[in-house]
């Protein structure tokens, strides 16, 4: 009777668990193609911060998330714009600051506002 070989058994992947750090599992769009690594990288933190924050965004609209040093010169700040409650970042969308920390708004709604007030 001939021998014959045993089957090699095929490596199991190794389980996956959750961490912000990992690369997303959405495919990404042509939208990040072309810019540069620093911005592609705000705009991975930015979506990281919607999906950990969820509903708590309308609480917490107008509010500073998180500031960060660019470098000695440069300030880096993560907020929710108060008027259309999306996580912007001052390097991205401009940010007018609110001293009391509730009231943060994007450049371009502050624009958009300033342009109603005057009709």
């Amino acid at each position: 009777m001939p021998r014959t070989t045993k089957k090699q058994a095929k490596p199991k992947a190794p389980k996956k668990g959750f961490s912000i750090f990992d690369d997303e599992e959405k495919p990404r769009g042509e939208e990040d193609e072309g810019l540069p690594k620093d911005e592609v990288g705000r705009r991975k933190i930015k979506r990281q911060y919607e999906d950990l924050l969820g509903i708590r965004i309308q609480k917490l609209k107008g509010r500073i998330l998180n500031r960060e040093r660019i470098d000695k010169t440069q300030e880096g700040i993560y907020f929710i714009c108060v008027s259309c409650r999306q996580v912007c970042h001052n390097l991205d969308e401009g940010l007018i600051e609110d001293a009391d920390n509730v009231n943060n708004v994007c450049v371009v709604c502050s624009k958009a506002a300033e342009g109603g007030k005057g009709r």
